[in-house]
């Protein structure tokens, strides 16, 4: 399997010129047949077999396991989750918060980084540091001083403003050094760049599948590193939480099931296992090189006062400087081209992916 095969096992990439993996992937077929092959198993044939909670199961263990291969980390560090909002969600209902603590993140995370901090200063008082960057860039002496007694820092390893990638091992150090922990937002780097979660040494990464793994909405997932939940308590329980559903008095699960609640399809998270399949066929190395090629061939189209993202790689996440980012966005999707606008900085972001052709690219390059 290469690249180029795979594009043509995607419906959606037959017409028009497709940029905007870093808001959603859309899916191979493989993925959308595992999917509602799993659905129909679930729904027709496991009531009568093995029963629907065992077949749900079932599905929720080789998804941890696929995820956990994917990651470099263990399946029971792994938790299923919705989406990337709800991981950051279920992390920090797990503290218990008051007008003590400190949240630390940057000025460039996304709403799902911003709004669960901004309920926790409205409601309980807490600190809020937010840390200021230039150009998608963190100055780590002012981590340091941010991270004086704080009890968490949640921050993104690729930015979805500018594409850079943030040293989340220094990060990770000083936090640790200072007694905190840290969540870091991983959604823009599976399937898109190597991850492994050992390295950096976070206490919790969240991300989800359906931007560059191309699986379904709804398959997300949250890493807790071996050991960082025994202190935590969930705001949320239910039978998957508990290590004895029926016990008399209930005791959490060990390792990252604690994080996970009740009944939940398992289609979408076979969907993400395919995914994870297919991008395994083709190598993340070889995925993140073609991004790498590409990107450059857009960047070498774009003057230096227009392109906002590095002009050496780290990532396809490719941000443009344009007169009305909202009027561009509109009149290159009249010519069949998807790429999406920022709130800041006030720019188009082009979304390359190794999906993605020469002839997309050169496309891109002529609209604008």
């Amino acid at each position: 399997m290469d690249p180029l095969s795979l594009r043509e096992t995607v419906p959606a990439l037959e017409t028009g010129v497709y940029c905007n993996w870093g808001a959603g992937g859309p899916s191979p077929r493989r993925v959308v047949e595992a999917t509602e092959d799993t659905l129909e198993y679930h729904e027709y044939e496991a009531p009568t077999n093995e029963g629907m909670y065992a077949a749900a199961f079932d599905g929720y263990e080789d998804a941890r396991e696929r995820i956990a291969d994917l990651l470099g980390a263990t399946a029971s560090e792994i938790a299923l989750t919705e989406s990337t909002a709800d991981g950051i969600n279920r992390v920090a209902g797990a503290f218990d918060w008051d007008d003590t603590d400190v949240l630390v993140r940057t000025d460039l995370e996304h709403a799902a980084g911003i709004l669960p901090w901004q309920r926790l200063e409205r409601e309980y008082g807490v600190d809020v540091r937010v840390l200021e960057t230039e150009d998608g860039r963190l100055d780590l002496e002012d981590v340091k001083t941010a991270a004086t007694d704080a009890t968490l820092c949640c921050i993104s390893s690729l930015t979805w403003t500018h594409g850079t990638r943030l040293p989340i091992a220094d990060i990770v150090d000083i936090v640790n050094d200072a007694g905190g922990h840290v969540l870091v937002d991983a959604v823009q780097a599976p399937g898109h760049v190597p991850i492994d979660v050992k390295t950096w040494g976070a206490d919790f990464v969240v991300a989800a599948g359906h931007k560059w793994l191309c699986g379904p909405f709804g398959s997300g997932f949250l890493y807790v590193r071996d050991g960082a939940e025994r202190d935590r308590t969930p705001a949320a329980i239910g039978y998957r939480s508990v290590a004895e559903p029926d016990a008399d008095r209930y005791s959490y699960a060990t390792g990252a099931k604690r994080f996970e609640i009740g009944s939940a399809s398992p289609a979408p998270h076979a969907g993400l296992v395919a995914a994870i399949d297919l991008v395994e066929e083709i190598g993340i190395d070889r995925i993140c090189g073609r991004i790498e090629t590409l990107t450059d061939r857009l960047k070498d189209g774009i003057a230096d006062e227009r392109l906002l993202s590095p002009r050496a790689f780290e990532s396809g996440l490719v941000t443009i400087d344009v007169d009305d980012p909202d009027a561009t966005v509109d009149r290159l999707a009249a010519d069949g081209i998807a790429v999406r606008d920022l709130p800041s900085p006030d720019a188009i972001r082009v979304s390359v992916h190794a999906l993605n052709t020469e002839r997309d690219i050169d496309a891109v390059l002529e609209a604008l």
